[in-house]
């Protein structure tokens, strides 16, 4: 075989071993000889939970950086300002610098007040000796205002007192200069307006309260369901958050401050579809309220002498419970505990207070036209005595068990020219109306206020389509028999 022959096979042995070498496995350090350059499921299921786990990690660590706790505090600056100058009366403690308004509290007195500032008790005997100032400054009602000029230094209770302003009067107010052992008086006039108001409104919630924030006062709206629409409406059962009232009332108003509030001058309540009215006027020196056409509101009696009593004993024969055997029980009882108020059930004159005999502590009062009425067993009587006048309501006594008594009740008896009557079944005589003269007068007087209700109701109750101001359209009719 010749050196060519020779070379061709090294080559061919060459490039097989060089083919050998290319495609021989290669197994990487680390590795488990089992791999075999491909990544199992399992595998590929580890990696990718670990990536999650890493991105996860990246994004939640930085939260907690202290870096971003709180933000950098901002720069601040102080400046200096200069503090405005006194003025010069003030520096000299001049007077006038230093007024201090007081409001008067419950139990409060000049006196007191005058310690409180440091003021002498021979100053407070100089002011009382002034003019009116003792009539105004002995019995100070809570809400009364003072003003006391004092010295500036010491915190205002330096002492001195330079001078003293006070209200003598609701239109009057009086400032007491003193210099010395001298002191001036001062009379400031605090002119007032008195307006004819009618104040409107629904009943809501709670009529007091409705009416409170009208600006009637709590007297007004006693007068309302006590006395004017006292035998007419129920105010505990009759009267529903939509219905109306309208009263007209006489305020006082000084510096735009209300002052005071007069007496019910006219007043309208609508229960459901029904109006009530009840109009002011005064009848032989004495106001009493009326209807439309001039009958009194008020009843000439109350049924009970005693609100809410319980009755224990009627009117006609029975066992006398002392004595023991039958006998006419000419009145009727009303059982209540001691020391219970007694009411005249009318107006009348006192016949007789004291004891009478089984009757023990007893009353007799003469309501006129041939009325009276006897209050017996009371364990006191009250501040009343012989040939007196009293109003209907007027507290004569108090329940008792004295004289022929088991036990603290009122025993009430009602008489017709000396005969006894039923107090329970008797229609009781009705009130006097008005007449002549007095009519025309209460006619005209209560137009005007039925004017002024009907010109407010029109305005208030325009939209709501209501009949009330028909409603008072007919009453003013009725009452003056014409339209109007």
């Amino acid at each position: 075989m010749g050196k060519s022959g020779l070379g061709a096979q090294r080559r061919e042995r060459l490039n097989a071993l060089r083919e050998a070498a290319l495609h021989r496995p290669v197994v990487a350090r680390g590795v488990s000889e089992g791999f075999n350059g491909r990544w199992s499921r399992r595998q590929w299921a580890q990696a990718s939970l670990v990536a999650t786990l890493g991105m996860l990690v990246a994004a939640i660590v930085p939260g907690f950086s202290p870096s971003h706790d709180a933000p950098a505090p901002a720069a601040r600056m102080s400046m200096a300002l200069p503090l405005p100058s006194l003025p010069v009366a003030r520096l000299h403690g001049q007077t006038g610098d230093s007024w201090q308004l007081v409001r008067v509290e419950r139990g409060q007195t000049l006196a007191s007040l005058f310690k409180q500032f440091g003021i002498s008790a021979g100053t407070l005997h100089d002011v009382m000796q002034q003019p009116g100032a003792r009539e105004a400054l002995t019995k100070l009602k809570p809400g009364a205002e003072l003003a006391f000029d004092l010295p500036v230094g010491d915190g205002g209770k330096g002492g001195e007192l330079r001078a003293l302003r006070f209200d003598r009067d609701p239109t009057h107010r009086v400032e007491l200069t003193i210099n010395g052992d001298a002191i001036s008086q001062k009379v400031i006039e605090r002119p007032s307006d008195t307006r004819t108001v009618v104040l409107s409104g629904k009943v809501g919630r709670s009529l007091f309260r409705s009416a409170r924030k009208l600006g009637l006062s709590p007297k007004n709206i006693n007068t309302l369901t006590d006395e004017i629409f006292k035998y007419d409406i129920d105010f505990n059962d009759d009267v529903g958050a939509n219905d109306r009232f309208s009263v007209v009332v006489e305020q006082t108003w000084r510096e735009g401050e209300l002052i005071s509030t007069g007496p019910v001058l006219a007043a309208t309540f609508t229960t459901g579809n029904k109006l009530h009215t009840g109009f002011r006027f005064v009848r032989n020196g004495k106001a009493e309220y009326f209807t439309g056409d001039g009958r009194p509101l008020k009843k000439s009696f109350i049924r009970m002498p005693i609100p809410y009593a319980r009755l224990t004993s009627g009117f006609g024969a029975r066992r006398h419970p002392v004595l023991g055997r039958m006998r006419m029980h000419k009145g009727v009882d009303y059982a209540a505990r001691p020391g219970t108020p007694i009411m005249a059930a009318g107006d009348a004159r006192v016949v007789s207070a004291g004891w009478q005999g089984g009757y023990g502590n007893a009353v007799v009062l003469d309501h006129g036209r041939g009325y009276t009425t006897l209050y017996g067993h009371m364990s006191r009587i009250g501040k009343i005595k012989r040939g007196q006048r009293i109003a209907q309501g007027t507290v004569i006594g108090y329940v008792g068990s004295t004289g022929m008594s088991t036990g603290p009740h009122l025993h009430y008896e009602f008489r017709i020219n000396g005969a006894h009557r039923n107090p329970l079944s008797i229609t009781m005589p009705p009130p006097e109306p008005l007449s002549g003269v007095a009519l025309a007068q209460f006619r005209q007087q209560t137009s005007v206020a039925l004017t002024r209700i009907r010109k407010v109701e029109n305005i208030i109750y325009a939209d709501a389509g209501t009949a009330e101001p028909k409603q008072l359209a007919m009453a003013g009719t009725k009452k003056n028999g014409r339209k109007g």
